[in-house]
């Protein structure tokens, strides 16, 4: 693995971590808290793509998972992963894989390509590992958990915005800047 690729995983962690210091918000009725770090997901598939970006993911996850406070709210260690919030914790590498995997298959990178890519993979595929995992720990019904996971939806939803929008702009400036350091050279 190259030296510049190590470098973007870590900095990728890195935002993680740092959306991590945003405090979370819990609701009464569910003990899934709502983060910020689903951007950091979507950002780290958008822009690293597939290898890279869950790369970041799992490194993340690794360091939550050796006592690092790096979830939102201060939490970290081996009971997140026996919690509620396991597995929309594991979805993160899946979903980064995903966004990543189908930008990289794109002729071009659009807002709403991304934006498309951002709702499928970032928000419902973290749902779909999410949802199940949420009900078994609650010791309630899938259906029932799905419905509680709908007050989720506009954040993640504007976040998958917020991420479409950076994607397309980030995207934009590495390339640029690759052209103009091979133009120089």
């Amino acid at each position: 693995m190259k030296t510049r690729d190590m470098t973007y995983i870590a900095l990728f962690t890195a935002i993680m971590a740092a959306l991590g210091f945003i405090p979370p918000l819990f609701l009464a009725f569910t003990p899934v808290p709502i983060t910020l770090q689903t951007l950091g997901v979507m950002l780290a598939g958008g822009i690293l793509g597939s290898r890279l970006g869950a790369l970041s993911q799992i490194v993340f996850l690794f360091l939550v998972a050796a006592g690092l406070p790096l979830l939102s709210g201060g939490r970290g260690g081996l009971a997140v992963f026996t919690s509620p919030s396991a597995g929309y914790l594991l979805g993160y590498a899946f979903a980064a894989f995903g966004i990543g995997y189908m930008i990289e298959r794109f002729r071009s990178v659009s807002f709403w390509k991304v934006l498309l890519t951002n709702i499928l993979f970032g928000i419902l595929l973290i749902y779909l590992f999410g949802i199940p995992v949420q009900a078994f720990f609650m010791n309630v019904d899938v259906i029932h958990t799905a419905k509680l996971s709908l007050v989720y939806l506009p954040g993640d939803l504007l976040k998958a915005v917020m991420a479409a929008f950076l994607v397309g702009r980030l995207r934009k400036a590495i390339v640029n800047r690759s052209t103009y350091h091979q133009s120089s050279s």
